[in-house]
């Protein structure tokens, strides 16, 4: 006998990056110490709040190490918890797909000190553009250093970071928006399969004055490799639940399992969007990934930016919570961690925080430590009735 659905919808608001303390296995990515969310805490002092997501239970996920600002309290709304990873990577496409039960076994191409030059003189010779750069760096920095070059040249700027990326820069008024999806196109079509196997190919278009002055656009895009295997989206979808994405979540399936969704400009779009699903009638599984604080303060090393995203994330959460009905569900979690306050310029392995709210629920469960990052996917699956896959254990029982 199928059970009844305990929730009409549910959402997941993924904080792109937002980690919560390094993971056990953070000494073997170099990140021992890292931890997002304590050391922005620690930057703005005690005073600091995050009332919005206090209230669910964030605080309450460390009480064990009380962050400075961001305390326990008595009795949260929701449901707390932290998840810890599995894939041998700590890249978006990796914490996603693992959250989507598919996690990321073995090493993606990794290329730390820049990559092949046969690969280079294939995307060279199919742009027919040079190539400059090749190596790990920011990205506003490798624009700032690179742009006068770029503009000078029409050379493509190519460049890596700590995960399996290859990304091209350009300035759009000399490498037009349509011209650099075709190349990153090609690049991704020649980087599928070993030797390279590279996670994601991401177009990252600008617009540019001189080198202290210039902007990237929302234009970015992420090629990802497509699912090697079924996906939790996919299982709703063939059940014929109805599935969403806001964001960057088509990019990170790669369309699959997603049967409708909407590309935003900036994580206040994001919320805005999600808060738009959260007032109509949709059902289903609405997913968001929120990516400023990853691309615009994470990377860049700005935990003050990061605060203040964070903050206005908090005030559109509590827009958020108004407008859920007894019949929602809303799951909060990150896909790593991006320590603003770090050594370097790339994602850290940290633990992610998980908090899960509905208006029907009794509230202040301690969910513990959920590993892997598949137990949300698997959580999903339950409510709808959907049989879940190799990975995951749902906790929904516990959402009393």
């Amino acid at each position: 006998m199928t059970k009844e659905v305990k929730y009409d919808r549910i959402f997941a608001i993924v904080t792109d990056s937002v980690g919560i303390g390094a993971a056990p296995d953070a000494a073997k990515y170099g990140d021992e110490g890292a931890d997002t969310y304590g050391h922005i805490s620690e930057f703005k002092g005690a005073d600091w709040q995050l009332p919005n997501l206090l209230k669910l239970g964030l605080g309450n996920i460390r009480a064990d190490k009380p962050m400075l600002g961001l305390k326990p309290v008595a009795k949260p709304l929701g449901a707390f918890g932290k998840m810890q990873e599995i894939s041998a990577g700590k890249d978006s496409m990796d914490g996603h797909w693992e959250m989507m039960g598919l996690p990321v076994m073995e090493p993606l191409g990794f290329f730390p000190n820049g990559f092949p030059q046969e690969l280079l003189d294939k995307i060279s010779d199919f742009a027919g553009r040079k190539i400059i750069v090749n190596k790990p760096y920011s990205g506003t920095e490798v624009i700032h250093d690179y742009g006068d070059e770029q503009l000078a040249t029409g050379d493509l700027i190519v460049y890596t970071s700590g995960d399996s990326v290859l990304q091209i820069a350009a300035n759009i008024d000399i490498i037009p928006l349509k011209e650099l999806y075709r190349i990153c196109e090609y690049a991704r079509s020649i980087t599928r399969t070993a030797p390279y196997h590279i996670g994601r190919v991401i177009a990252r278009p600008y617009t540019y004055v001189d080198k202290d002055n210039f902007t990237r656009t929302s234009d970015r895009h992420d090629y990802t490799l497509l699912p090697d295997g079924p996906t939790d989206l996919d299982r709703l979808q063939k059940a014929g639940v109805p599935t969403y994405g806001v964001g960057k979540i088509n990019d990170i399936f790669s369309g699959q399992g997603i049967d409708d969704g909407v590309h935003t400009v900036s994580n206040e779009d994001g919320m805005n969007q999600t808060i738009a699903q959260v007032k109509s009638d949709r059902k289903g599984f609405i997913f968001t990934n929120l990516v400023d604080f990853d691309a615009m303060y994470g990377h860049r090393r700005n935990p003050e930016g990061d605060a203040q995203a964070l903050e206005l994330f908090d005030k559109q959460l509590g827009e958020f919570l108004a407008n859920m009905r007894p019949s929602d569900l809303l799951l909060i979690t990150s896909d790593h961690g991006n320590d603003p306050t770090y050594k370097g310029t790339d994602h850290t392995r940290e633990f992610v925080p998980l908090l899960a709210y509905s208006p029907s629920m009794q509230g202040n469960v301690n969910l513990g430590i959920r590993k892997p990052f598949s137990d949300l996917g698997a959580t999903i699956l339950d409510n709808f009735n959907v049989a879940n896959g190799e990975y995951g254990t749902s906790f929904l029982d516990q959402l009393q």
